[in-house]
């Protein structure tokens, strides 16, 4: 029996690596001794990830294959593997890891209060990532852990809960701003739309929209009305659009300036099934009008194509997934995705994580366009 179920892991691998080489550019894949639920960009070329068993994990800088950027003579570049460049340990999990713009710090949090640690990635030429500071949060205990935007090398926007956002002085703990709102609801979302103007995504499905200059109240709107009764919601927004992605599947497209009325809504082709806060990833493709990638659902990454979604509800289909992560394991456990990310400026390359510790790059074809 264990003989059979190998031979048809490996029918089902030859077959996934086979179409493989029609449906993607470049693909590479790495694994790490424990799986991250982070991943983010220090360069162009190079990522921070980190574990979050509730041990020790480790903090890790990698290098993204040379290959993957050899544009031409593809076949001429050896260098097609991952490669360490600096390392560090936190005694807790890392939950929620986003590097400092324009410095070689990045910031963390343990998801088991709302403060944030501060990490140098070497310097010196060190090769490690060490401890350096602490950003003290608004709540002892959180659940969920804080979000974390980091819009100037000198400044944080971090909150578990929308009653906790506050804006703080990097280098001296000065509180600067603080988001002033009578409710208290768990945050799935936080990031700059411009250079004060920040979004923070609720996990009901609310979105608020401030500005750091003013101490005004912010703009609310409400989550939209969900199919098929309580349900998370995960926020992502890019070039004046935003879009909601409930945990059935839902997703709606809202402009910036009109959050109230949607644009265009879908109904996605997902494994709906229970979530946590911090399983689900949705995000705009910063390279690629109109793309989002989804992932937590399941064992793949799927790509969606917004501008062909209308006004009422539509059952549709990824333009493009991302399977390997599933196809490629062998762990005994079911395989999901736990991170993923867009390449800042490679229109179709992403990078992504799964439970079984595996870190795969890859750029993919867009099959209607041949």
């Amino acid at each position: 029996m264990a003989e059979m179920e190998e031979t048809d892991f490996n029918d089902i691998l030859d077959d996934w690596f086979i179409e493989s080489l029609k449906t993607y550019k470049d693909l590479h894949v790495y694994q790490l001794e424990h799986p991250t639920q982070v991943i983010e960009w220090t360069s162009g070329r190079t990522v921070c990830v980190a574990g979050y068993s509730s041990s020790k994990n480790e903090i890790l800088e990698l290098h993204l294959p040379l290959k993957l950027f050899a544009d031409e003579n593809k076949g001429l570049c050896a260098e097609r593997d991952f490669k360490v460049v600096h390392g560090g340990f936190a005694e807790g999990p890392v939950c929620c890891l986003r590097h400092v713009p324009g410095t070689r710090c990045v910031v963390t949090n343990d998801g088991l209060s709302s403060d944030l640690q501060v990490w140098t990635v070497g310097g010196d030429d060190s090769d490690v990532i060490r401890r350096t500071g602490s950003v003290k949060g608004r709540r002892s205990v959180s659940e969920g852990g804080s979000r974390i935007a980091a819009p100037l090398s000198s400044q944080l926007l971090h909150g578990a809960r929308s009653s906790d956002v506050q804006l703080t002085q990097l280098t001296s703990g000065q509180i600067l701003y603080t988001l002033e709102t009578d409710s208290a609801d768990p945050l799935s979302s936080l990031q700059f739309v411009s250079d004060t103007v920040f979004l923070a995504g609720c996990c009901n499905g609310n979105v608020y929209i401030a500005d750091t200059r003013t101490s005004a109240a912010p703009q609310l709107s409400p989550g939209p009305a969900a199919w098929g009764g309580s349900v998370l919601w995960w926020t992502d927004a890019s070039a004046g659009r935003v879009i909601r992605l409930s945990s059935s599947g839902q997703a709606v497209v809202s402009d910036l300036r009109d959050l109230g009325e949607a644009v265009s809504w879908a109904q996605l082709d997902v494994q709906s099934h229970r979530c946590n806060p911090d399983d689900v990833r949705v995000s705009w493709a910063p390279a690629l009008d109109n793309c989002i990638a989804v992932s937590g659902f399941s064992g793949a990454v799927q790509i969606y194509k917004t501008s062909v979604w209308g006004t009422e509800r539509q059952d549709v289909q990824p333009l493009f997934e991302h399977r390997g992560h599933a196809v490629s394991s062998q762990s005994d456990d079911d395989v999901f995705v736990t991170a993923h990310v867009w390449h800042p400026e490679r229109p179709r390359t992403l990078l992504s994580a799964a439970s079984d510790g595996s870190v795969h790059v890859w750029d993919w074809v867009d099959q209607s366009e041949l």
